[in-house]
């Protein structure tokens, strides 16, 4: 194994994890969140020298698998959408209700459009502030806070935001 293969082994290692969190609230599927990762992996590997020679390449990776994310979601064939109805918000906070919470917020996500649920994955579950979502997005900081802004209105609209933002607890370990 040469350098490249054993520092691409190494990040595939270390960050594997953190990536299908990030990639199944952009996905809202673990299935497809693995796909997202996993194919991010295949196409980054054999440039995998220009990740390992970008300033932040955890930044370089997430910002390809948001593309790629994106990227999928523009496609014609990606536009349908089937959704179970929502359930009704329940005030008793016990597991049960949080489990069904978790699953609204996720449903609720699906339903933005792409650009506004990553940017809101990517602040409120990723915790990145607006600078590194606009690169990763390729976007200005203004149109970060546009889509923040209108994802959150969005969501209090149905029914989530009442307190402070979404957080679902993490799927992946």
């Amino acid at each position: 194994m040469d350098g490249g293969e054993l520092g691409f082994a190494v990040f595939v290692r270390t960050h594997t994890s953190g990536l299908l969190r990030t990639a199944y609230l952009l996905t809202g599927s673990a299935a497809a969140a693995e796909d997202l990762v996993q194919d991010t992996f295949v196409r980054l590997y054999p440039k995998w020298h220009r990740v390992e020679g970008a300033d932040a390449p955890l930044a370089y990776v997430r910002r390809s698998m948001t593309n790629g994310f994106l990227n999928e979601k523009r496609r014609a064939c990606s536009r349908d959408l089937t959704t179970d109805s929502v359930p009704d918000r329940v005030e008793d906070r016990d597991a049960y209700t949080q489990l069904l919470d978790r699953d609204e917020v996720e449903l609720l996500l699906a339903r933005l459009p792409a650009r506004q649920r990553a940017a809101l994955v990517l602040r409120y579950f990723s915790d990145l502030p607006d600078a590194e979502i606009a690169a990763a997005l390729d976007c200005r900081v203004g149109t970060v806070r546009s889509l923040i802004s209108r994802g959150l209105s969005t969501l209090r609209e149905r029914g989530i935001g009442d307190g402070p933002a979404p957080t679902p607890e993490r799927r992946y370990a």
